[in-house]
This record gives structure tokens, C-alpha cells and sequence, in this order.
């Protein structure tokens, strides 16, 4: 059974700053976005950048608390020829 890899320090804290400066270019993205207060309908265009840097963020999340060994890394790396 493979083992589930505990993060390191380094990598808590390079999640916690890609959730700081997601949270930040938010925050300026929706403040910069025009609201169309003519009362006319805009485009909601940072709706699309806030949902896929959110994907980027949780696959981040994902990959530092749900991590296993991968048991057979270092057969697949000598088969490839690295090493040697």
C-alpha cells in the first residue's frame, strides 16, 4: 500500500502564498471591473480568470495534502533511462 506523503514546510507555506495573491488579484480584478453603472449589461469577464485561478488553487490543495508514493517511480525512471 503506498504511503500518503506529509508536506513539508516549504510546501504548506508556497500554498499559503498562492492563496494570498489569489486573494489579492481578486480582490483587484473585481474592483477594477467596470459594473456598467449606465445601467447598461457588461460582460462579468473576471468571472472567468477568478474560476480557473480557483481550479489552479485547489489543484494545489490537492497536491500537497494528497499525495501518495508511487511505488513504481523508480522502475519507470530506470526503464526511461535516467537513471542509470
Amino acid at each position: 500500500m503506498p504511503k500518503k506523503i506529509k508536506p513539508t514546510g516549504k510546501d504548506k507555506s508556497m500554498l499559503i502564498l498562492h492563496a494570498v495573491i489569489f486573494a489579492v488579484a481578486t480582490a483587484a480584478s473585481l474592483m477594477l471591473y467596470d459594473k456598467g453603472g449606465d445601467g447598461h449589461w457588461v460582460y462579468p469577464w473576471p468571472a472567468w480568470t477568478v474560476a480557473a485561478w480557483a481550479l489552479t488553487l485547489l489543484g494545489h490543495y490537492c497536491i500537497v495534502f494528497t499525495s501518495y508514493e508511487d511505488p513504481g517511480y523508480d522502475t519507470y525512471r530506470k526503464q526511461q533511462g535516467y537513471d542509470k
